[in-house]
Order: structure tokens, then sequence, then C-alpha cells
């Protein structure tokens, strides 16, 4: 069973649900430790005193508010309590406002709320609610020693807790140079229409366990790859690799939606942006002809009259295909799509 970090209620008008308060995520960072290069030692911290360098334990550490320059006011946890006792143990609701009207800049940290005891009903009533309205409730709590602002989410059979950012902490997006709009831009319909096929081809369903950390995992690999090689110990110089190079303006922006198109894999009987049916693989972009795949050779006999024929065959075919080849060649644009070969 999870630990909850903190227990109250939440509160809007005269209703009151006892809720206790979950983490909703777990860090799965690289675990890195700092070592002294010259014997490859642990380095350590630890908290002293300023005045006299001792080492200072736990239970003599105390919180304290510097009011004037190198002068503290001491404040416990009683005191910060003190402060606002409604405030450090309910999630105070100020408004239910429409989900889709919070930006996703605001959202922060996202925890649990699961109900307390004897808070059942009242707890799913607030959750259906939310549901059937379509909202989210804007709410403030004290967690520690800072007031957050917070969102009420309903999802499944819970209500998730994120907590969001103050307006004062968004940065504006006026400093930067965006584009303006799609004719401002030179966007043409074609261009439009070709990205929106992209798009169809690469849709599918959310599936968070589809994805995971493969930088992560890349890392750990490098690790298992010193230890087996006894090169714990060796300290990997730079690669001399030149940077990647500067991303140029694209000059045929159809041209490299066609590319992407034909890499693009659209799941089976998904619909492209013309309503239309993709097939299962492409062969080529939409200007070229259709090259039609080689018919499968009968088996041939095991004589050396048929082998012949066969070998005869087989250069007539090439001669063939090499002569329509160069008067395709001939009839083709200067600026054509490279095609993909028959298998």
């Amino acid at each position: 069973m999870a630990r909850s970090l903190w227990k109250g209620a939440i509160s809007f008008g005269l209703v009151h649900i006892p809720v206790e308060l979950y983490s909703a995520v777990q860090a799965h960072d690289l675990d890195l430790s700092m070592l002294d290069k010259r014997d490859f030692s642990p380095i350590g911290f630890r908290r002293y005193n300023k005045s006299t360098g001792k080492e200072v334990t736990w239970d003599n550490i105390v919180k304290g508010y510097e009011y004037m320059d190198g002068e503290y006011v001491v404040l416990s946890e009683e005191d910060l309590r003190q402060a606002d006792p409604k405030a450090t143990q309910t999630i105070d609701i100020q408004a239910f406002v429409d989900a889709d009207t919070v930006p996703l800049t605001f959202y922060d940290t996202p925890y649990y709320l699961g109900p307390g005891r004897g808070g059942n009903k009242v707890y799913a009533l607030l959750r259906e609610t939310l549901k059937k309205a379509g909202k989210v409730a804007v709410a403030t709590v004290v967690i520690r020693t800072k007031q957050h602002l917070c969102a009420l989410v309903a999802v499944g059979n819970g209500i998730i807790m994120n907590t969001l950012r103050y307006a004062t902490e968004i940065r504006s997006p006026e400093d930067l140079k965006l584009p303006g709009s799609a004719k401002t831009e030179g966007i043409t319909d074609k261009e439009l229409q070709m990205a929106l096929s992209l798009v169809e081809g690469m849709s599918d369903e959310w599936n968070p366990a589809d994805y995971h950390d493969t930088y992560r995992e890349d890392v750990l690999k490098i690790v298992d790859k010193k230890v087996k090689a006894g090169q714990t110990k060796t300290i990997t110089a730079p690669s001399g690799e030149e940077p990647a190079p500067k991303a140029s303006n694209v000059v045929d922006l159809v041209a490299l939606l066609k590319q992407s198109l034909g890499g693009a894999k659209p799941s089976k009987g998904r619909k492209t942006a013309a309503g239309e049916e993709p097939a299962e693989e492409e062969s080529g972009t939409a200007d070229e002809e259709e090259v039609p795949a080689p018919k499968p050779r009968r088996a041939a006999a095991k004589t050396g009259s048929t082998r012949a024929a066969a070998g005869r065959s087989a250069t007539s075919r090439s001669t063939s295909s090499h002569t329509s080849a160069k008067s395709a060649a001939k009839k083709a644009p200067a600026k054509s799509t490279t095609r993909r070969k028959a298998a």
C-alpha cells in the first residue's frame, strides 16, 4: 500500500470530503554519483555549521527566515501550521471551470487523491459530478511550506490533483519570433493536405506502454560493456565528431512531404485525409506510374535445354527492361523521385 503524503479534506460550500494525497509519478533518472577523478572515490556532502565548521546532525537543524542580512527568525512546523490552519489541512475549491480552458503550460505535478475514512460516497459524488459537467475544480492547498494552485480532475474511478503554476510563473511567448498565419508564411493548400495525409498515416491509439526512456537503456548498455571489458576506470575521450549541421531552409517542402509519405506506414484499415484507404505499402509518390510486380517464375526442369531456354528468356527480359528504362529516363522530368526497387 502506497504511503500517503498528506491527509486533509476537499472543501466547497458545505461539502467536506476526507482525502489522502499520494504521489502519482516516480522518477527513473540515471543515478550517477560524483567521483574524484584522481582515485575514483565518491564525493560526499555534509551539513556543517558555517561559524564553527563542525558537522550538524538532523536533530539539531531547524528552519529560519532571514529577515535581515545574517539575522533569522526561527520557524517551527507548528509556526508554519498556525499561519493558516485551514489552508494546511484543506483543498479549498475556488471555482469549477471547463476542462479545456486551462492551458497545458499551467499544469505541473500530478497527485492521486484517495478517499479518507468514511468518504467513499461523497468522493464518488464529486468525481461523477466533474465528469458529467465536463469541469475541473480549481483549488488552493498548502503542502509543506508552499501554497499551491491546483486542479482536481476526474480520471477513471479516481480524482487527480494536479498542481498548477501561477500566472506570474508563466513566461510570455511575445519575445519569441514565431511564424505568422498559413497565408503569411506562404503555405499552400497542397502542402497542408499532404501534411494532413502524413499525420493521418502516422496516427495511432495512445498507448503509454509503447514509449520508454531509450537513452537510459543505451547508457546502461555502455555501463555493462565497460564492466565486461574491464574498463570501469577508463575515461572515454571525446570522439572528435563534427557538430550536427545547422538546419537550412527547406526549398522544396512538397518533395520532403512526398518522401515522408512514402516512408509512413498507416495502420491497417485507416483512412487518409482524402478519405481513401491507403495501400498496405506505398511504392513511390502520387505522381509516379505504378510499376507492376514481376510474375513468379515456374520451376525450371533439370534438363540442359530447359536451363538454356530459361537463360535466353532471362536475357530477353533483361534487354527489354533495359530498353524500357532508357525510354522512361528520356521521358522523365529532370526532377524525379527515386523509385523503390522491386524485390
